[in-house]
């Protein structure tokens, strides 16, 4: 067991807390918000918050000493014969998605039982479910039994959502609040059309594990997922996360800034479980939740676990101004020249999935393109970090200052619109999530009624299969599941279809009325003022980018954050050479492309810039969705919108 404790130390050395609030507590005012960004009282991660013996599941299995610490639930056989090396005897929390209390349905099992569902890696790499049942059998009566069954399930529900223990009070089920309502926005093509598959093999299965409460919908088009929050009573939702790639997201984001409620509305947590071709924003969710670099299913997973953690992180939002006077949002990057015509070029290969990026970037190396422009940019006053102390970062080698004009503040009013509340499909009913015969979940930890697959995890042969023993009763009005969902009467028609037709090249991009003004910018065609750095020339590629990562294995700006306060920006001037472009990409996918001291790499830290393309032709994209091509300028807000991000760990904890 000490080794054990040992080793969790070592693992945990993390950074400062850096939550905004956890799974069942959302901060409504200003002053909320800053007493849930102060770190709770810090506990040592081999401290023993509860300690005791049960037996298994089925009956006639060994038995085990079980340790909870704020890290992990440590596991030690002691019947039949204890092990020298337990195997599997280290249940990290991070790798655990919620766990439930159950009892027999034999009258004669005084015994209560909880199960603990856990996604360890395996031996090369990925995740696979594993749940854990334990008997609490110490006591003479079933209450008792179930007394300290839900004590245990209870304190490790807590752990899990950043929950307070009680320092020497009782621990009971009346700390755990009402389970969080998520609303699911699913594209259910997806990637390579996966997304709706993947959601309800591994997505809702887990966060019917982790207790959170939500609802989905699939959507139909373009802007569809825009829409529908435009019209959202959010104030009945903790949370929207889409299911797919970036582009949903960026739907939802500027549908949010559109309403006349922006400035609350923009409050509203927003998360990403991967589902789609471009995952970049998840990459950043996965590296600042301490995990190794994932792809596929083995990303899903891991953003689906730090969702079931809760936690969220304020979030940079970087306003465009385009050629119109059109204004819309971004979360993670403007682009030029040779990633934006890959992003697009590579439209029409959708059906392989990520790997239509790398036969974009083959064909685009093979007609490497270079434009005309004039890059604009006003610097950060504090640098970040540096992603390579060894080596300086490239900056521009000519500078020009344009004669500072006065310039009035650019107005930009909300859209005013009146949108009753859309209809939303009934919950998911249970046998679109149980197999034959499952036990129902526990209200508690189950979504609306529904719940995971558990029929091999509940019955034995032999032994009396064992039924849900709620911690919680439902909370009044808790909507009961349908005889048919919606959702299930659409996978039919999914299947007939080919899918949605790709986005035609100039389609426009959800756009935004509302949002904070641009102070920083004076209008688009104007001279700009004193403090800007300018540089005129052939371009490869202009990169602006706010997150870590430009695809789920492309770290683009490795030292960003998600609420720095920047923009990062890169581009790559004429004259390098195709084997020179392709080593940059390759290092990018470790992060150290500005190690390599290419003399054609620039790089800048900046709160707002301004691109004027001079070639007639070319792509422009923003969060990878093509927009009219012309002149744009774009500022950064920090911390305007609000990421669901789970626990912040340290990389590399899972080695």
């Amino acid at each position: 067991m000490n080794g054990h404790l040992e080793a969790e130390e070592r693992q945990d050395q993390r950074p400062e807390q850096e939550l905004t609030w956890s799974w069942g507590y959302r901060p409504r005012s200003a002053l909320d918000r800053v007493k849930a960004m102060a770190p709770p009282p810090p506990l040592t991660p081999s401290t023993p918050l509860l300690h005791g013996e049960f037996g298994s599941y089925p009956a006639r299995g060994p038995r085990f000493a079980l340790t909870l610490t704020p890290q992990a639930l440590h596991i030690q056989r002691l019947r039949p014969k204890p092990e020298a090396r337990p195997r599997g005897g280290l249940v990290l929390l991070t790798e655990v998605s919620g766990c439930c209390t159950l009892r027999s349905r034999s009258p004669l099992d005084s015994a209560a039982y909880f199960c603990v569902y856990t996604y360890p890696r395996g031996r090369r790499g990925g995740r696979r479910r594993a749940a854990r049942t334990f008997r609490a059998d110490g006591a003479a009566t079933y209450e008792e039994n179930r007394t300290e069954a839900q004590r245990w399930a209870t304190a490790l529900t807590c752990l899990l959502r950043g929950l307070p223990l009680p320092g020497d009070g009782e621990i009971t089920p009346d700390l755990l609040p009402r389970p969080p309502r998520l609303l699911l926005l699913v594209n259910p093509f997806g990637g390579r059309g996966l997304a709706w598959q993947w959601c309800k093999n591994h997505v809702l299965p887990m966060i019917s594990e982790a207790g959170l409460s939500f609802n989905l919908i699939q959507t139909e088009r373009q802007n569809h997922a825009r829409e529908l929050v435009q019209g959202l009573n959010l104030s009945e939702w903790d949370g929207i996360v889409t299911v797919s790639g970036d582009g949903l997201l960026h739907e939802v984001l500027n549908g949010l800034l559109q309403r006349p409620d922006w400035e609350e509305a923009v409050k509203t947590p927003m998360g990403i479980l991967p589902c789609g071709s471009g995952n970049a924003l998840a990459g950043a969710i996965n590296q600042h939740g301490g995990f190794e670099p994932a792809l596929g299913i083995d990303l899903l997973l891991n953003c689906s676990l730090l969702l079931c953690r809760g936690g969220s992180h304020p979030l940079d939002l970087l306003s465009v101004t385009l050629a119109s006077g059109s204004r819309c949002f971004s979360f993670l990057s403007v682009a030029w020249g040779f990633v934006s015509d890959v992003d697009i070029q590579s439209e029409r290969f959708r059906a392989l999935g990520s790997a239509r990026f790398t036969l974009g970037t083959v064909l685009g190396l093979a007609t490497l393109h270079t434009y005309r422009g004039r890059f604009s940019y006003l610097p950060a006053t504090v640098e970040p970090a540096s992603p390579a102390p060894a080596h300086g970062l490239p900056r521009a080698k000519s500078e020009l200052t344009l004669a500072p004009a006065p310039a009035p503040p650019v107005a930009h009013s909300p859209l005013h619109r009146s949108v009753s509340d859309l209809p939303l499909p009934l919950p998911l009913p249970q046998p679109a999530l149980t197999s034959p015969g499952s036990p129902e979940p526990l209200p508690i930890l189950s979504l609306n009624g529904g719940g995971p697959e558990l029929a091999g995890d509940w019955g034995g042969a032999g032994d009396a299969p064992l039924s849900p023993d709620p911690l919680l009763p439902s909370p009044p009005g808790t909507p009961k599941a349908a005889q048919l969902s919606p959702i299930s009467e659409g996978a039919s028609e999914m299947a007939a279809s080919s899918g949605l037709p790709s986005p035609t090249p100039g389609a426009p991009v959800a756009i935004s009325a509302g949002g904070p003004p641009d102070h920083l910018l004076p209008p688009l065609g104007t001279p700009l003022p004193p403090g800007w750095v300018t540089m005129e020339g052939d371009f490869v590629l202009i990169l602006a980018i706010l997150p870590s990562h430009l695809g789920a294995d492309l770290v683009a700006a490795p030292h960003a954050r998600f609420d720095d306060g920047l923009v990062h920006l890169c581009w790559v001037r004429s004259g390098i050479s195709r084997t020179a472009l392709l080593r940059l990409f390759l290092a990018m996918e470790r992060g150290n492309h500005f190690s390599l001291g290419c003399p054609h790499l620039g790089y800048a830290a900046a709160r707002a810039f301004r691109l004027e393309p001079l070639t007639p032709r070319g792509v422009l994209t923003v969060d990878g969705e093509q927009v009219e091509y012309g002149p744009l300028q774009a500022q950064v807000h920090p911390g305007l919108g609000t990421l669901l991000t789970g626990p912040p760990g340290c990389p590399g904890r899972e080695a």
